[in-house]
């Protein structure tokens, strides 16, 4: 549970002693825009999450935002998370791992509400959506960058509204902080229609953030949500999608990869020993583990090797390359490239000769981009259970360090198996 309260006035800036280092470079950050609010209204978690309650953030800032007349920015609300980077540096929730990496997770969310007529008061709805999303960061370990959307199937006030769904790009005012924990930036979520979402998918998210910025009753130059918004970026210039399509036919998608519903089973392997109760479950079929795979893990955790979780999805391209993060901690699934380290021992590759894929609905409304968004360009495309450590990629012939090939198109690779498959337009699925 959240209550509502004004920040002190010593905390604000930063006069108590032992006022911690990365709550103060990120309230620093806020005073820098909006040094005559030094008490603003925040939505504070009762029970904290390293104290064990529900909620990751520890706080939200919630500013009036009087926007920008010379450059037609309307007046909003401007929300600020507080927990998704380490606050505190002393392992209470995050891992210090020094200051020259992210902090944290790396980030912090912003939102940016159009303010009402008449309003006095920020609404208090985007602190739970912030919440929400910090719940999924935190129990997934899977990040956020600039580009990605978030499928939420929801009116994000619970109303009746439009604005279903989310994407994610830099907050246009506030700039990366360098705390001791390491290094903080700032990502504004923003509220899209379902046929945002879904061009965005085809496409990609910064471009229809771009075309979203060239309209102001969609967002404007800060792309502010309202919430009232009642037609798509489509419906108020219908060249935008020509724009679109033709984006995806000469740039193809840049979505690698989804979090989905999502399992395959290996067709062309008969059942093994009724008798052995140890076994893997792909799909609905149980598969065993025979003695010597057994003995295998066994020895593996013995030599106390780890596994690294970026294996399942590729990290996405971003600014935080270059700066490495605990292993915990997962990359968002927009990615172009891959990085896996896992110990050689539970590496193996066999090869199938026929699989059965199965997806959930949304997931499956994916294959079209898949096909024609990723694979027509020479790119592979990776669904990715929420359910366990699964995966499913597809890859073109072009794509390098595939296990399935022209002659084997289909390949599963480790112990957790991933479904692998090759169609006419020589797509493949390696697992791990």
């Amino acid at each position: 549970m959240d209550e509502v309260r004004p920040t002190s006035g010593a905390a604000a800036h930063g006069l108590v002693p032992l006022f911690p280092p990365g709550l103060q470079a990120i309230y620093g950050e806020c005073r820098r825009l909006y040094p005559e609010q030094a008490n603003p209204l925040q939505v504070t978690a009762i029970v904290k999450y390293w104290l064990g309650g529900p909620d990751p953030l520890d706080y939200i800032s919630m500013y009036r935002s009087m926007g920008c007349p010379a450059q037609d920015i309307q007046e909003h609300w401007h929300y600020v998370s507080f927990g998704l980077s380490d606050l505190y540096g002393d392992n209470r929730v995050h891992e210090f791992t020094g200051a020259d990496g992210p902090s944290g997770f790396g980030f912090e969310l912003t939102f940016r509400l159009k303010r009402e007529v008449g309003e006095t008061a920020p609404p208090t709805w985007p602190a739970e959506l912030m919440q929400g999303l910090a719940r999924y960061v935190f129990q997934s370990e899977n990040t956020f960058c600039s580009g990605d959307h978030v499928s939420w199937h929801s009116p994000l006030d619970n109303s009746e509204s439009r604005i279903q769904h989310m994407l994610l790009t830099e907050d246009p005012q506030m700039q990366a902080v360098q705390t001791p924990f390491g290094t903080v930036s700032f990502l504004q979520i923003v509220g899209v229609c379902t046929e945002e979402l879904q061009a965005a998918q085809q496409w990609n998210g910064q471009g229809i953030l771009e075309l979203m910025r060239g309209v102001r009753v969609a967002g404007g130059p800060w792309l502010i949500t309202d919430m009232r918004r009642g037609e798509t970026i489509f419906d108020i210039d219908p060249h935008l999608q020509e724009r679109v399509d033709q984006g995806i036919e000469t740039e193809g998608s840049n979505l690698s990869g989804v979090s989905a519903k999502c399992v395959w089973d290996d067709l062309s392997r008969p059942p093994e020993d009724e008798e052995d109760s140890r076994s893997i479950c792909i799909g609905s079929q149980p598969r065993r583990l025979s003695d010597k795979d057994t003995e295998q893990i066994r020895e593996t955790l013995r030599k106390g090797l780890e596994f690294n979780s970026k294996a399942a999805l590729p990290p996405i391209n971003s600014q935080r390359q270059g700066h490495e993060r605990p292993q915990s901690r997962k990359d968002s699934l927009e990615s172009e490239s891959s990085a896996a380290i896992v110990p050689h021992e539970l590496v193996r590759t066999r090869q199938l000769e026929s699989v059965h894929l199965k997806f959930n609905q949304e997931s499956g409304t994916l294959l079209p981009l898949c096909l024609r968004g990723r694979l027509l360009h020479g790119r592979h495309f990776t669904y990715k259970s929420i359910n366990g450590d699964t995966a499913i990629t597809f890859v073109s012939t072009g794509v390098e360090g595939a296990f399935a090939t022209e002659e084997h198109p289909y390949a599963a690779h480790g112990l957790n198996a991933f479904g692998g498959c090759q169609s006419s337009l020589k797509p493949a699925c390696p697992d791990g």
